[in-house]
């Protein structure tokens, strides 16, 4: 079904005079609590943002979608939506049943009837879908251990959108934005997708798109998930409305899209498409690298630099968007203007700084030039995103019982607090098992929620500009990484192996826990009857044989000051 211009996008709301009674049915419903991704997925399905979706996707659906970038009807949908949950609340529900889906707060959003529910191959998923099953990727890494093991399929009936407490006036649905446009006459509107900061290269890409279609602008910047490590959506929006004034006012509009980005390269820059169109947008800009997530694990970037263009022009004509694209933009020194990096001459002196080198700028203090942004946003960037000499960070101790980590934690929390200007936490293995773990065993599921709890502290301790100093055991590599990512949000993340050898470590073994392990009197001790993870690529290894406490705890004080996380 085609959207014709200034019509509206079917929503997935329940008729207004029902809304009362299908909020009263829905009390009684089995509930079960979004997570932020899925918070973004049933806004956008709920206002039509989504359209042709009528909910998450059954098992035929998304197979077809897998394998040929199609909705079973034939529609084009290349990102398949769907709504993973725990198999304790999988077989709590059966098919044709009627679930509550609540916000984190407990609000009820939408009522789902069930009418799949199977266990997805995801790693089939993770191929086709990111074209890789590498977990340096982040979509591939949610999907495999973060997601749900069982997906759910069925129509949505909704109650209520989210609630947004920022930047309300900026949040606009497809329909108030078709209602919008029709209203001051846009004709041809061209959309913007961005999950960064808008400099000056981006302002030159958008007036040289807007100005070759003869179109009006929308910036339309994504603020629901994006890759682990943007820079968060408030200090964004902020730069977003110091760069408007730049634009002319009569032919460019700003809203805001809470998408949840997979980041999928290719198959996200046709998704992007379509959510477009259904904003009433008839262009859209496609540029180097849309929605990459950057290296894999070989040093290598994911998909090529305008891969993604060379798919949406595939399926162009049943996007129903026209593209506009475009190429990496670069500084000429000697014409004092931005050109596609195609059309550079010789002669040409190019100037360009990476996202990398303005990250890196910004985290030492270092001058970022007019030319590459406005001196406003550079301000409100470095509102966010003080010198690293100032912003938290956090000290990740790993390694077996009895091998020292609680110990070099302790003198390397004297060495900080010896230095000052940061207040310093230690979160020792024991005492956070004590404090805030004391209902947990040692299976595998209770030393993650162990882990996850302290990187949790650790993250808001960070966040705040603090130190944290954390010392546990924390023997599985994905925990780990999936710590350092959550704390990577905030700051730093400084991994210690105290790789002491399992014969020192049971020498050293003052309460006896190493001879009841292989007596078989404690189950599940790490290094004898359950597995430890050696650290891939920690920021430092200690072997303590043979070296003082004060010696490691230097050597780690060192490392920060390379680090540029303290003064030398």
């Amino acid at each position: 079904m085609a959207i014709k211009r200034y019509s509206f996008v079917p929503e997935l709301f329940a008729e207004p005079a029902n809304i009362e009674k299908v909020k009263r049915q829905a009390i009684s419903l089995a509930r079960w609590d979004l997570t932020a991704r899925q918070i973004c997925d049933l806004e956008l399905l709920m206002n039509g943002a989504f359209f042709p979706l009528t909910g998450f996707l059954g098992k035929k659906d998304y197979d077809n979608v897998l394998e040929n970038l199609r909705l079973l009807n034939g529609s084009l949908w290349p990102i398949p939506i769907t709504l993973d949950v725990s198999e304790t609340f999988a077989q709590s529900i059966k098919l044709d049943e009627d679930i509550a889906l609540c916000d984190q707060e407990g609000v009820i959003l939408a009522t789902m009837n069930i009418s799949d529910k199977w266990v997805p191959d995801k790693i089939h998923e993770a191929k086709k879908v990111f074209g890789t099953a590498d977990e340096c990727h982040p979509g591939v890494d949610y999907l495999l251990n973060n997601s749900g093991k069982i997906y759910l399929g069925g129509q949505i009936k909704g109650i209520e959108p989210p609630t947004h407490y920022d930047f309300r006036d900026r949040r606009n649905t497809p329909n108030e934005m078709r209602t919008h446009f029709a209203k001051i006459g846009w004709k041809k509107i061209i959309a913007f997708q961005t999950r960064n900061p808008l400099h000056r290269a981006h302002q030159e890409l958008t007036f040289q798109a807007a100005k070759e279609v003869e179109a009006n602008l929308l910036i339309h910047p994504v603020v629901g998930l994006t890759k682990p490590g943007d820079i968060d959506h408030y200090t964004r929006v902020r730069c977003y409305e110091t760069v408007l004034k730049h634009y002319p006012t009569s032919t460019t509009s700003l809203s805001l899209l809470n998408l949840a980005m997979r980041m999928a390269g290719p198959r996200e820059a046709i998704w992007h498409g379509l959510i477009r169109k259904n904003y009433g947008c008839t262009h859209f800009i496609v540029g180097r690298d849309h929605a990459g997530p950057g290296k894999n694990s070989n040093g290598e970037d994911f998909y090529r630099p305008y891969e993604a263009q060379e798919l949406f022009n595939l399926y162009a004509q049943e996007i129903g968007i026209q593209m506009v694209d475009f190429k990496h933009m670069v500084y000429i020194e000697n014409l004092a203007q931005y050109k596609q990096i195609d059309a550079v001459n010789e002669t040409d002196k190019i100037l360009t700084i990476s996202g990398t080198e303005m990250r890196r700028r910004l985290r030492e203090g270092l001058d970022i030039p007019d030319w590459f942004s406005y001196p406003e946003v550079v301000k409100e960037l470095r509102k966010s995103h003080p010198p690293r000499t100032k912003q938290g960070f956090t000290v990740f101790f790993t390694g077996l019982s009895g091998s020292g980590k609680s110990t070099i934690a302790n003198a390397l929390m004297v060495k900080l607090m010896e230095l000052g200007g940061r207040p310093v936490t230690l979160l020792d293995g024991d005492v956070v098992r004590q404090n805030l773990s004391s209902e947990l065993g040692f299976s595998k599921e209770h030393r993650d929620i162990n882990i996850r709890r302290i990187g949790y502290v650790a993250s808001e301790i960070t966040k705040n500009g603090g130190i944290a100093l954390c010392a546990p055991i924390a023997p599985y590599e994905t925990t780990r990484r999936s710590v350092r990512k959550e704390i990577e949000h905030y700051g730093a993340f400084v991994e210690i192996y105290v790789a002491t050898s399992i014969e020192e470590c049971e020498i050293r073994d003052r309460k006896g826990l190493y001879k009841l392990a292989r007596a078989g009197k404690i189950k599940e001790f790490t290094g004898i009857s359950d597995p430890y993870n050696v650290p891939i690529n920690p920021e430092v290894i200690l072997d303590t044989e043979g070296f003082e406490v004060d010696e490691c705890a230097q050597k780690i004080i060192l490392k920060l000051e390379s680090m540029g996380l303290i003064k030398g």
